[in-house]
């Protein structure tokens, strides 16, 4: 099976309500999908996040510009990898470069378990198991945070995950409070800074947010720090859990080698794909580390189930609005789709809707 050619379209759906977090506001899902066809006429779909409108458009032409170096070839995952790494050697396979091989990574992946009728999770070698979900929390204040706590505990979630840096660390933990009180003490609470802190600040609130009991304090500065967030794991009680920032498995051996962090979250964008995951999937391993995923649920929830570490699972809905068949989060806990591949069908009607080019 060798691949004929690609379909890529931008789409920017809205978000249901605005996501504040430290480090801006999220309003839309901006999205690159990737249809890879097959001259067998098997295709594979994935999709990647811009974060921002802005890099739709960059996103998408440099898949249209890397198509000629895959056309023709098997489709093989792990070789297309490893090709186009080598390739992208001197520009560097960071930001967008990575992401454009993330989304030819996934839907390589997809078309090959397509052909061979098996769910991702199943061609991995693994079983079909549920990961435990938690609920987001935008940046919304004490009421916003209490109230958004609430209905997340209400649709089945065990832990809930507040996004903080406020003016001051008092406000922080009022926040956190405020969640608690909300949920009762059944509910697990964890705490995303976004990378809104410098070093020193982070080690004083850290340790102030001890007495909390959080599962874990998420990035609590700029992310490629990583003796600055070794400083912090060091100074505080609670774990402290990085990743979502990092870009791909060298990147993750250095954080380790650093001790940048007590718990690992790759995202399965920025570390270039599914290859990519079972590299770092191994190191968690190795070093008995914990790891929880980055958003993109449908094909997560397959990697999750495979990884012998998998911690808790983040759950968002983000990428409902342009999905035929979106996976959804039952009683706070999240299965794979057991149909072959990883289990992403579009909405054409929506994806027509939402279209930017």
């Amino acid at each position: 099976m060798r691949i004929s050619h690609f379909t890529v379209r931008a789409v920017n759906p809205p978000l249901a309500a605005p996501h504040a977090t430290a480090s801006g506001t999220v309003t839309h899902f901006p999205m690159v999908l990737l249809d890879l066809h097959t001259d067998e006429g098997i295709s594979g779909c994935a999709y990647v996040f811009t974060y921002g409108a802005w890099a739709l458009k960059p996103v998408a032409e440099l898949l249209r510009a890397v198509e000629p170096m895959v056309k023709g070839q098997p489709c093989a995952p792990q070789p297309i990898e490893q090709m186009l790494r080598k390739r992208m050697r001197l520009i560097g396979p960071h930001g967008l470069v990575t992401m454009a091989m993330a989304a030819i990574d996934m839907a390589a992946w997809d078309a090959v378990c397509k052909a061979a009728g098996l769910p991702l999770y199943a061609m991995l070698g693994g079983t079909r198991r549920a990961s435990r979900a938690y609920g987001p929390v935008g940046m919304s204040g004490m009421a916003g945070s209490a109230q958004e706590a609430e209905a997340q505990a209400k649709l089945g979630f065990t832990a809930i995950k507040a996004k903080i840096g406020y003016a001051s660390v008092d406000e922080d933990r009022a926040v956190i409070d405020a969640m608690r009180r909300a949920v009762g003490p059944g509910v697990k609470l964890m705490a995303d800074y976004n990378q809104a802190l410098d070093v020193p600040e982070g080690m004083a609130r850290c340790k102030a947010l001890d007495a909390e009991g959080l599962v874990w304090i998420e990035e609590p500065t700029t992310a490629e720090d990583l003796i600055g967030h070794s400083r912090i794991k060091d100074a505080a009680v609670t774990p402290i859990l990085a990743g979502e920032n990092w870009w791909g498995p060298l990147e993750f051996r250095k954080a380790i080698n650093a001790g940048a962090s007590d718990l690992l979250m790759p995202d399965v964008m920025k570390i270039g794909g599914i290859t990519n995951w079972l590299k770092i999937m191994a190191m968690a391993e190795v070093y008995g580390t914990p790891l929880s995923n980055h958003l993109f649920p449908e094909v997560s929830a397959h990697l999750m189930a495979v990884s012998p570490t998998a911690g808790w699972f983040e759950f968002a809905d983000w990428s409902h609005p342009i999905l035929a068949e979106p996976l959804d989060a039952q009683g706070g806990q999240v299965l794979p789709s057991d149909k072959p591949g990883i289990g992403l069908t579009w909405d054409e009607s929506a994806v027509q809707r939402f279209l930017v080019e």
